[in-house]
């Protein structure tokens, strides 16, 4: 306690307060203002620029050639070839249930584990005929089924340019979206046609004309 004392005493001798406000030393170096480039002003800059350079013209050119080209010919569905090796086979499209179906009032309809087969109660109107319009020979043979059953086929492409193809047919023709059918069914030659036969779909992966 004495010795804090003393301390004290020496720093009210020197005209020191322990307890003094900090002295101001000056300017060290360059102060600059915090400031933050505001972010949407940033980007309205920047595509001032590349609209007055003619850049943003050319982004917009090239995105909306990219998107029509994507739309006039879809990418192919990978691992299909054409057939080279027919083949015949069958798909069972039945499936359990993996919970309880409820009706409006909470009453159960179908219970989880109870098998049911699509093919009960919607039968395939149509033959799904799947084929490359790439292949000029696929394309050809497509035509001739198509009039040999009389107009009963749903066209599904799996490469080319469905409306191309269809401007030329003047009918609908469908493409197979990232190749889910096809997986589904268990294809992998094509051209393919999918025909009802029972409870099952009969799949035969037919070969191609010379």
């Amino acid at each position: 306690m004495k010795g804090w004392k003393q301390g004290c005493a020496a720093f009210v001798v020197l005209g020191i307060a322990p307890l003094a406000q900090a002295i101001d030393l000056g300017t060290v170096g360059p102060t600059y203002e915090i400031a933050e480039p505001h972010l949407l002003r940033m980007i309205e800059e920047r595509l001032h620029t590349k609209a007055q350079s003619g850049e943003l013209a050319r982004i917009e050119e090239e995105a909306k050639r990219r998107g029509i080209a994507a739309v006039r010919n879809p990418k192919p569905v990978a691992g299909l070839v054409a057939t080279t090796s027919p083949r015949t086979f069958y798909f069972d499209p039945s499936f359990a249930l993996d919970r309880n179906i409820l009706g409006a009032k909470g009453e159960l309809l179908f219970a989880a584990g109870t098998h049911k087969n699509p093919l009960e109660i919607v039968s395939l109107s149509k033959h799904l005929l799947f084929f490359d319009a790439r292949d000029k020979k696929q394309v050809s043979h497509a035509v001739a089924l198509i009039a040999r059953y009389r107009g009963r086929i749903k066209p599904i492409l799996t490469g080319g340019s469905y409306l191309d193809l269809m401007r030329a047919w003047r009918i609908p023709i469908y493409y197979d979206q990232h190749g889910i059918l096809t997986t589904k069914f268990g294809i992998r030659q094509v051209p393919a046609l999918v025909s009802q036969e029972g409870m099952r779909l009969r799949i035969d992966e037919l070969e191609i004309p010379r």
